[in-house]
């Protein structure tokens, strides 16, 4: 066997749970007020992708000699085929983590005419060791909240946390490419740049009463064009895009929170009814925020 799950002092708050073969998701919610261990053989032909959706997580590696820690709203993907690499980890106080795992060979009949779009896929890398750390995305953040909170039927568990763990990896790899400087002079002015992020900062810190395109440009020193292609660019959207996936992700996690209801969430962000911020919240998360804090 080349994944299996071990006797550990955590056996309350995690689920380990074989999906079908070569795709486990390991779930862990640790609501105590003490660090909990979590120990499972992982075999060197294993992908396993980790994200905290909580709260903070540790990874031992060489018995201890090495840790690395992974907070909130982050994740780590780790592969080695040269070695195995057991999960030695550590799960801190009101922290929780979804860990997928799956082989490489189930990986690539995943992707087939694809993999060189992913690095660790392509045939010169696949057979060496791959790390990388990325944010964990608004929608990669619901199916996570879902896997930990799911209450279904155990004949419908494994079909539902499959279709999840796909849905997840597929978000994974699911990245625009980063902005290519070569390609647009606009972002080489290091200048333009500053008044980009300055702009980005403006509307997170006023998303209740944000001010508009043109108010925006002129307060950063921007024109309207370079101020809407140069955001496109370093940001991947439209201002207002935006805007509008920051305030759902920030209303999701109020939500989550527990401490506002549903009107005093949409007030915060800057919708005056409820109703609209429920049709927006749905739009972009299929669901609605009573929906969504019930999982």
């Amino acid at each position: 066997m080349a994944l299996t799950s071990e006797k550990n002092n955590a056996r309350g708050s995690e689920q380990f749970i074989e999906i079908e073969e070569g795709i486990s998701i390991l779930s862990i919610k640790n609501e105590s007020e003490v660090e909990e261990c979590i120990t499972h053989y992982i075999g060197a032909d294993f992908i396993q992708f980790h994200f905290c959706v909580k709260g903070e997580i540790k990874f031992n590696f060489n018995e201890g000699n090495y840790v690395l820690n992974i907070k909130e709203d982050c994740s780590l993907l780790l592969y080695n085929p040269e070695r195995d690499l057991p999960i030695n980890l550590v799960a801190f106080p009101e922290s929780w983590s979804v860990s997928i795992l799956i082989s490489i060979q189930k990986l690539h009949t995943l992707f087939s005419t694809e993999a060189n779009y992913i690095d660790f896929l392509t045939e010169d890398n696949r057979d060496k060791k791959y790390y990388k750390e990325v944010s964990v995305s608004p929608a990669m953040a619901v199916i996570l909240t879902q896997i930990l909170n799911f209450n279904l039927h155990p004949s419908v568990r494994k079909i539902y946390l499959k279709g999840k763990a796909y849905e997840l990896i597929g978000l994974y790899f699911n990245r625009p490419a980063e902005a290519d400087i070569e390609q647009c002079p606009f972002l080489d002015d290091e200048d333009n740049v500053k008044k980009i992020k300055l702009a980005k900062k403006i509307i997170l810190q006023r998303m209740a009463e944000p001010p508009t395109l043109r108010e925006l440009a002129d307060e950063v020193g921007l024109s309207l064009k370079k101020l809407k292609e140069g955001f496109k660019e370093i940001y991947g959207d439209s201002v207002f895009s935006f805007l509008f996936d920051y305030k759902m992700d920030y209303a999701r996690k109020l939500l989550e929170k527990g401490q506002h209801n549903v009107n005093e969430v949409g007030l915060h962000i800057g919708y005056s009814t409820a109703s609209h911020f429920i049709a927006a919240f749905k739009k972009k998360f299929g669901t609605t925020p009573k929906k969504y804090i019930q999982g």
